[in-house]
């Protein structure tokens, strides 16, 4: 039922890491997945929640299987895995694709790092003039985010076409001016072509005031997963990286709702072999605590 409502949502988050899986004894290089519906940043009314699943590869077809049905927004890194959801040829009714621009900005701090330069002194590439420009002008985006989060739809696209939109097209000019006076073995060209070869598809969150300008929902989703592989050696088997990606679905949703996992699955568990089929929607994680919540008045 969880899954059911998040490919229901008009705009997803997509990423995924990586796990190791013990298969034929040995570790293999696996992925978690995760899909993620969270409409809070423009205030919308739909809870969210999130869906993982396993594999034991990075190849496109599982994204090409997960979203097989999906025909909304996603809001994703430019993993080339994702593209033939975006192909009008490909798929009857094509995903919108939305980058992200902290993935994007994250390639020119690298070159723009001054601390991390001093660090490691000298043999190090300088710092590019042209990167920390390009970090100044993306930040400049993103403090006009921070002003609008939580805001309606409405409100953030208007927002976004006064002060947003001009401060894009300017990037995008500058950008292709910059590129014409680049030697061919500077660093900056590489991150100035990834976001100009997909331009449209970065700059379009400020058309539509649903979409964020990064990916960071889906990316919080996967931290619990790669700060525990820290903690844990590896999933026991393919099979067992399924059962930790339906473990990471109940318990990721539960906090999306600012719910205890723990107490709501002890709830859930005890209960849901007595309840009707008709009622087994009171068990997800919003559902219940609305539930839980009326029934704190009534008992005092």
């Amino acid at each position: 039922m969880i899954e059911t409502h998040v490919f229901a949502a008009e705009r997803l988050h997509g990423d995924d890491t990586t796990i190791p899986i013990l298969a034929k004894g040995q570790c293999i290089t696996g992925r978690i997945w995760t899909y993620v519906c969270d409409d809070r940043p423009f205030g919308g009314h739909a809870p969210p929640a999130a869906v993982f699943y396993a594999s034991s590869d990075r190849r496109g077809e599982h994204p090409q299987r997960h979203l097989a049905e999906f025909t909304g927004i996603l809001q994703a890194d430019c993993y080339n895995g994702f593209n033939p959801l975006f192909d009008r040829t490909k798929k009857q009714i094509p995903v919108t694709p939305a980058f992200c621009f902290a993935h994007a900005r994250r390639k020119f701090f690298e070159l723009a790092d001054v601390s991390r330069s001093a660090r490691r002194g000298k043999g190090m590439r300088p710092v590019s003039a042209t990167a920390l420009e390009a970090v100044k002008r993306i930040d400049a985006l993103f403090d006009i985010e921070r002003d609008i989060n939580g805001k309606s739809a409405e409100e953030r696209l208007a927002v976004r076409q006064e002060k947003s939109k001009p401060l894009l097209d300017e990037l995008e000019a500058w950008f292709r001016l910059e590129l014409e006076g680049l030697s061919r073995s500077s660093p900056v060209i590489e991150p100035i072509n990834y976001m100009l070869s997909r331009w449209a598809d970065f700059a379009r969150y400020a058309d539509d005031g649903r979409i964020c300008m990064t990916n960071n929902a889906a990316e919080r989703a996967l931290r619990g997963v790669a700060c525990g592989r820290k903690n844990w050696s590896f999933a026991g088997s393919e099979r067992g990286a399924d059962r930790a990606a339906i473990m990471l679905t109940l318990i990721t949703t539960a906090r999306l709702n600012d719910i205890d996992p723990k107490a709501w699955l002890a709830d859930v568990l005890a209960r849901i072999a007595e309840l009707p089929v008709s009622r087994l929607h009171e068990l997800l994680p919003w559902e219940w605590k609305t539930i839980k919540a009326m029934e704190i008045p009534a008992a005092a």
